[in-house]
Formats: structure tokens, sequence, C-alpha cells
């Protein structure tokens, strides 16, 4: 079994799934953590809805990455240029169940290559405090947390990588 990563259209049915799973891991952890319960049903499907066709991943600024693992689709990655030279990571999510099998690496390294692609020499994101695991391996892969980069309301880290030129 292994990774294979591949762009995919924002609305397909693979990314609207793995949009779902993500959108209710990282709202579910932030309401348990701050409140002591998961997200309302009906805010949750609100706000899958409102943020399911992200603008912004689709060319020519932009692109979605789907990871199959064992030809299934088990995580993502968005790369959207902010300017002509930088690139922002967006959902980077690799399904529970398929964690600690290199998913965030294999990403995290198509994300960068799709970033090169679209003409950026630096790559920058934010996360949360409670999403450890995430800054965890952003860290391992280079990432330098920084100065504040946007006014997210959930943003609490922000990190910015410059990128090596695409071997030749």
């Amino acid at each position: 079994m292994s990774w294979i990563v591949g762009p995919e259209p924002v609305d397909s049915v693979a990314a609207l799934a793995l949009w779902r799973a993500y959108y209710t891991e990282v709202s579910d952890r932030w309401y348990e953590l701050h409140e002591g319960h998961a997200t309302d049903p009906a805010e949750l499907e609100r706000e899958i809805a409102a943020g399911a066709v992200e603008a912004g991943l689709a060319a020519p600024r932009g692109v979605l990455l789907v990871a199959r693992w064992d030809g299934e689709p088990a995580g993502t990655a968005g790369v959207r240029l902010v300017d002509d030279t930088t690139a922002e990571l967006k959902r980077v999510f690799v399904a529970a169940g398929l964690r600690g099998k290199g998913g965030g690496s294999v990403l995290l390294d198509a994300a960068e290559e799709a970033a090169r692609g679209l003409g950026a020499v630096r790559v920058r994101l934010d996360t949360r405090n409670d999403l450890v695991e995430a800054r965890a391996l952003y860290a391992r892969h280079g990432y330098a947390e920084g100065p504040q980069h946007n006014s997210e309301p959930y943003a609490e880290h922000w990190f910015r990588k410059d990128l090596s030129p695409r071997a030749a």
C-alpha cells in the first residue's frame, strides 16, 4: 500500500467528503476544548456547506491536492497564491485512521511542489494551539513559526518556509 497525490476539483465527491471529515474534526476539537461539547449539528452543516468550495483552490492561482491510500481518498492539502511569490497552505488533513503512515509528509511535499509550479518561492500557513500534531509536522518539514500574517479568527500560530528551487 502506498500514497498517491494528485489535483482534484474542490467540488468532487472525494474532496467534499474529505472537507466534511476535516471540518468536523477541527470544529469538534475546538468546541470540546473550549465549551465542553461537540459542534452543534446545524452549525456544522452550515459551515460545511459554506466552505465546501473554498475560493482560491483552483487554477490558475491554486490547487486542491487529494491523497489516496491504496486508492481510497484519505487526505488533502490546498495551495493558493496570496501574491505572485507567496503561496498559502489550507486544509492540510489526513484521515484519522491513516495517520502515522507518512501521509502528512507526502502531502506537504506535493503541496510545496505545487506552490513552486504556481511560481511561489515561499509558503505560509496558520494553525491553532490545539492542533499540536500539525504544528509538529510543519516544524519537522522546516517551517518556522513567525509573526502573524493574517487576522483569521482561529489562527494562533503562523508558519513560513522558503522553498528551494526545483531540482533540474
